[in-house]
């Protein structure tokens, strides 16, 4: 009898899948049924090749070998993963098996996961994809039903494999060109570099902002407070004399009600959650990193399968998803939201433009909750928190905008003018949902802030008790931190000077990076001691700064990875050719090597300290991660590193703040980070004693259970972008 075989990219899903197809045999590699074999991978389980395979002579760096442009891009098998790639061949070697289902993740990267290992294992049978947005029975059971045939996405396997190549020909060749002509570990990207410019660029308007004195005036009455205002609305005066004149004419002065507005207002709920949006507000929120938002938002679209697909741009549904509103409100409908879901469903489901529009769906809808109830019990505090603020946003936009009466109050004051504004709110609609409440109003008046007013008419005095005088400076623009950075990394062009055209293209694109791939990129700017964190404020460091002077101009622009995503777009629809693509692509990585031997810059390590290497005996560089700071060695090829200190999440037992851990090997010690705290312990003692401890109060069968999720969600699984990384990494030792 022959089989299908249904190709996942985890474990986890492949066993959902297997389940809801009725495998039932478990052959550890894979799970066997009547019709379907079901495998996997653990990611990428095959890449494009290291440059040492294409010539001996790269297995060392040398600027002459420069640039490395290889006839043929190869693929090879990753080695840490290999066992399971020859399980999959010999699957595909089977005679009973009649055709093969790709069931990756539904987009770019998940295309080229499973396509990489059915071209290296030569298989060229019949081929069909599921095209899933959430990891129910439901979804599986009815994406089965109506699989795509594999060729409607050749395209964006081309797009996929362009992108690759491209990254490979570029970054490998730009990241050696850097190291060889500085002698220092540095890489260089089509993404991370602009995304670091921005932060550089940043730093240096901070640095160079110089403060402006300013003075706001502020009229104290009976029970409400006036804000003078200039002709153009400013409340900002920047001349001292000015100031202390208008003070003094209009102190204990009595003045006339020149005009009262008052005007219904409606606002709307913002629109549902795409990605990017959800990790800015997890970080504005509750401080998660952009990379612990995606893996907490994985576990819960994979392992609890009660959010849709979470590496999407969209922020929006197609009309198809409506019809399953009703059964999603009713999963949602527990304690506080109960009230709110039974009010939809009673009055009925509005499906308007708003949030309901297929036009501005891409691969994927917006992030939603699924038909699947809920275990809260079964929740991480973290898991909990992230989709509470799915289920607030997807409740939102069902619900009727917030509506208020706005009242502004025109006074003249011996000819000055002053404001007040008020809001009575006449119904909560959507903003009930939150806890505290929301505003999302911008005032159109500096430092012009609405309270309670009593009720006014036209011409009516108004006795002025008191007037004073604040001053205030102009504030340099702000550091970002991970939400910000990711909405720079969206819209770039807000950010950096570009003309209107490159404008155009960087918002049609969606700026630099895409939804799947900003968090980990953000990650590899810590990790390689470009950036580091001040509080949650990012600043560069010594050598993301000198690496931004070093590289080639073009390469900081983001309108480059705005082109080329643009251009990956008309690849993936069959609108353009890859193989021009690639072309364009050697060129420019020829280019910029050239530029690189060509420049008389220099590198300067900044951060020598004064201890040496144990390996190779030279100085050792102190840097800062993104939980404490370690001693790295400055020669590549060494690469030797060690933990100086590290925050951790253990808690000090007399005051509770976090420990940090100092020192390496038997000397490690934990010191409190409380400033006045003086707990200090040897490691190896604190946690026998901790260990003793945890053994008391040990929820076994909440904590096993959410570990083992955790630890397979978290699980390193082969990434195409982290195993180019892995090769800068080799190369660099």
């Amino acid at each position: 009898m022959s089989k299908i075989l249904v190709l996942a990219e985890k474990p986890s899903v492949g066993r959902d899948l297997a389940k809801v197809l009725k495998c039932n045999s478990n052959k550890r590699s894979y799970i066997e049924g009547n019709k379907y074999i079901v495998t996997w991978a653990l990611g990428h389980l095959v890449t494009l090749a290291s440059p040492e395979s294409y010539d001996d002579k790269y297995k060392s760096w040398n600027m002459e070998n420069l640039p490395m442009l290889p006839n043929k891009m190869k693929l090879e098998v990753i080695k840490k993963s290999s066992k399971q790639f020859y399980e999959i061949k010999k699957l595909l070697g089977r005679n009973d098996i009649e055709s093969v289902v790709i069931a990756t993740d539904a987009g770019r990267e998940g295309e080229l996961v499973a396509r990489w290992i059915l071209d290296k294992c030569h298989y060229r049978g019949s081929l069909s994809r599921l095209w899933i947005s959430s990891q129910t029975d439901k979804a599986i059971l009815d994406g089965f039903k109506n699989l795509k045939n594999g060729k409607e996405y050749e395209n964006l396997y081309k797009a996929a494999t362009a992108r690759a190549e491209a990254d490979w020909v570029v970054g490998l060749n730009v990241t050696r060109a850097l190291t060889c002509r500085y002698n220092a570990s540095l890489s260089a990207g089509r993404v991370q570099t602009p995304t670091l410019a921005m932060i550089v660029n940043r730093e240096n308007e901070i640095k160079h902002f110089k403060p402006k004195a300013y003075y706001t005036i502020n009229g104290k009455c009976n029970g409400f407070n006036l804000t003078h205002v200039d002709s153009k609305n400013n409340s900002r005066i920047f001349d001292v004399k000015v100031a202390e004149s208008i003070v003094a004419k209009t102190n204990k002065e009595e003045g006339t009600v020149v005009e009262v507005k008052e005007s219904a207002k409606k606002n709307y709920a913002p629109m549902l959650y795409d990605l990017t949006e959800l990790q800015r507000d997890c970080n504005k929120i509750f401080g998660y990193s952009a990379k612990q938002t995606l893996s907490i938002m994985q576990r819960l679209y994979e392992n609890h399968k009660i959010l849709t697909y979470p590496r999407t741009d969209s922020r929006h549904i197609t009309t198809d998803i409506v019809p399953t509103l009703k059964d999603r409100l009713k999963s949602v409908s527990f304690g506080n939201y109960r009230m709110f879901c039974d009010d939809i469903i009673r009055k009925g489901i509005k499906a308007n433009k708003s949030f309901v529009d297929n036009n501005r769906v891409s691969d994927h809808h917006a992030i939603i909750p699924t038909e699947e109830r809920v275990i809260i019990s079964h929740l991480s505090s973290e898991e909990r928190n992230v989709y509470d603020l799915v289920i607030k946003r997807f409740l939102s936009v069902m619900l009727p905008p917030f509506e208020y009466i706005q009242t502004t109050v025109d006074v003249n004051v011996k000819g000055e003018r002053f404001l007040a504004k008020g809001k009575v709110v006449q119904s909560k609609g959507w903003k009930a949902v939150y806890d505290r409440e929301m505003d999302d109003d911008k005032e159109d008046i500096d430092d012009l802030r609405e309270q309670m007013l009593p009720k006014f008419e036209k011409g009516e005095k108004v006795k002025i008790l008191s007037v004073d005088m604040k001053k205030g400076e102009t504030k340099p623009p702000a550091r970002f931190n991970e939400g910000t950075l990711l909405s720079a990394m969206e819209n770039p062009q807000k950010y950096v000077h570009v003309d209107k055209n490159a404008a155009k293209t960087l918002g049609e694109t969606g700026g630099i990076g895409t939804v799947a791939t900003r968090a980990d990129i953000i990650e590899k700017l810590y990790n390689m001691f470009y950036i580091e964190k001040k509080g949650k404020d990012i600043i560069p460091t010594s050598k993301g700064i000198q690496l931004i002077d070093l590289v080639p101009e073009d390469l900081k622009s983001p309108l480059l990875t705005a082109q080329w995503e643009s251009d990956l777009e008309l690849i993936s629809k069959g609108k353009a050719n890859d193989k021009k693509f690639i072309t364009s692509m050697r060129d420019y990585a020829t280019k910029l090597v050239g530029d690189v031997k060509s420049s008389s810059d220099k590198f300067v390590h900044d951060n020598v300290t004064g201890s040496k290497c144990p390996k190779c005996g030279k100085y050792m560089l102190e840097v800062k991660t993104k939980t404490g700071v370690m001693n790295v060695c400055q020669d590549r090829e060494c690469g030797h590193r060690e933990s100086i200190s590290r925050t951790t999440n253990a808690r000090c037992p007399e005051c509770k703040k976090k420990l940090i851990l100092k020192g390496h090997g038997e000397g490690q010690i934990y010191v409190c980070s409380g400033a006045n705290c003086n707990f200090r312990e040897k490691a190896s003692s604190f946690n026998k004693r901790f260990d003793k401890k945890s053994d008391k109060v040990n929820k076994r069968d909440v904590n096993n259970y959410m570990k083992k999720m955790k630890k397979e969600a978290d699980a390193p699984i082969n990434d195409a972008f982290a195993g180019l990384m892995d090769l800068f990494k080799e190369s660099n030792k």
